[in-house]
């Protein structure tokens, strides 16, 4: 069961796409790359690139993927030594599958939007060099079942909903071992309760 139209338009009321492609990176990410000097970064579904220049303070040498074409017009413009690549997020581009990277991060609506998991997850197996790390922070599946009066809108669990579970296992077959998993309540100005888990920081590492 997919989220329904009311949810979905709810959910992009309170997360404008204008915003969401002007955020900053969360602080939950800050806090788990405080130094990046001479590490190679790709920041998967980058955007218009804030957040992606975060990544360049702190000292990183960055690649961004997106395939909004305006969105990458915008980042080029802020960010002129950033390589911005147009590709998708569930097929990354074959230029950035070489095993090079030391860190990938994917922001909000990663999860919600790639069409194949196992593809995404493939993918960013490939750009990883082997030791280096995923950080996926994105909105918890459980938040798109629940309205903002505490309503069960949807079944977690009916097929083809995607939960947690399946993201962490999509990662896990490709070589993926996820470390550590951490899940946020909602915050100020959200429609959601804070009792719902509205936000999940997951950290994985190739191993092979």
């Amino acid at each position: 069961m997919e989220p329904t139209d009311e949810n979905l338009r709810a959910w992009d009321k309170a997360h404008p796409p204008a915003e969401r492609g002007e955020a900053s990176l969360p602080p939950e990410v800050r806090e788990s790359v405080s130094d990046l000097h001479g590490k190679r970064v790709l920041h998967v579904g980058c955007g218009s690139g804030v957040a992606t220049l975060e990544f360049v303070e702190l000292g990183a040498s960055v690649t961004g993927v997106d395939p909004s074409d305006g969105a990458l017009e915008l980042a080029r413009e802020r960010g002129p030594s950033v390589l911005w690549i147009h590709g998708e997020l569930d097929g990354l581009p074959t230029e950035v599958q070489r095993g090079r990277f030391d860190l990938v991060y994917a922001g909000p609506e990663t999860t919600q939007v790639v069409r194949d998991l196992d593809r995404f997850a493939t993918s960013v197996a490939a750009a990883l060099r082997t030791g280096g790390d995923l950080l996926l922070y994105d909105w918890h599946p459980a938040a798109l079942c629940v309205d903002g009066l505490m309503h069960w809108r949807e079944d977690y669990f009916q097929p083809g909903f995607r939960r947690l579970g399946q993201v962490v296992g999509a990662l896990g077959r490709h070589g993926l071992v996820v470390r550590a998993l951490e899940e946020y309540p909602a915050g100020a100005g959200s429609f959601h309760d804070a009792r719902v888990p509205e936000t999940f920081l997951l950290h994985a590492r190739k191993t092979r």
